[in-house]
């Protein structure tokens, strides 16, 4: 039987945000408290395991572990980029794990479809992203000027969750490290080793908070579901 670890990296500083988002309250409770909240109710994950900033791992577990429900959680220290926390999650995960699905914090409309339909696509792949197909024309630049046009029925643009072969995703990481890539998303080193990765279509509602008018955004987004 599959067995399924959910990683939730959330130990950025918020440099781009101007503060730590994660924590900031959104329609009354912590923005990362609402993808979390999300995998633990979710039939099929079997456990959650959040990476924070190392200062913030003891609150975030008893916290979190009051609303687990009896499913197992951890709570663990990030590293000095997503890429060592992702690293970090994944190696805390249940040795038993076999999948690991990782979810960005600040995506807080994750829906437990996407989640499911992901882990679903790795009966045929060695991992899948969730993303959205693009519906403008595509421009490569060269500088300021225009270099070339792509067909923008060959362009997605990558959300999460994204889940993998544990095993596989072990290999990716180590290889990163190795070599010393840092990539902005699991599934760019796993397609580095070769491995095949397929797509999920997502949501656009599934957008990550990264300005202040994402969180605008995801404020009135919540209003807007209150009222219907």
């Amino acid at each position: 039987m599959t067995k399924i670890s959910a990683i939730i990296p959330s130990a950025g500083s918020g440099s781009r945000f101007g503060e730590v988002k994660q924590f900031k309250d959104l329609a009354g409770q912590p923005l990362i408290f609402h993808s979390i909240n999300l995998f633990i109710r979710c039939s099929i994950i079997d456990e959650v395991v959040v990476v924070v900033q190392e200062k913030y791992v003891k609150p975030i577990y008893h916290d979190i572990l009051s609303i687990s429900a009896g499913k197992p959680i951890k709570s663990i220290a990030g590293g000095l980029n997503r890429q060592d926390s992702v690293q970090n999650g994944v190696l805390a995960a249940d040795s038993e794990s076999t999948l690991v699905c990782i979810h960005d914090a600040a995506r807080p409309f994750v829906t437990e479809d996407l989640i499911i339909t992901s882990v679903s696509a790795c009966e045929k792949y060695d991992g899948a992203i969730v993303a959205l197909p693009s519906l403008d024309t595509v421009k490569l630049s060269e500088g300021e000027k225009v270099k070339e046009t792509i067909d923008r029925k060959k362009v997605w643009f990558a959300q999460t969750p994204q889940t993998f072969q544990k095993s596989k995703l072990i290999q990716a990481l180590n290889m990163a490290k190795r070599r010393n890539l840092v990539a902005t998303d699991e599934s760019t080193l796993m397609e580095h080793m070769g491995f095949s990765i397929g797509l999920v279509e997502g949501h656009a509602n599934n957008f990550k908070i990264t300005t202040k008018e994402d969180w605008e955004r995801a404020e009135n987004l919540i209003k807007w579901s209150e009222q219907e």
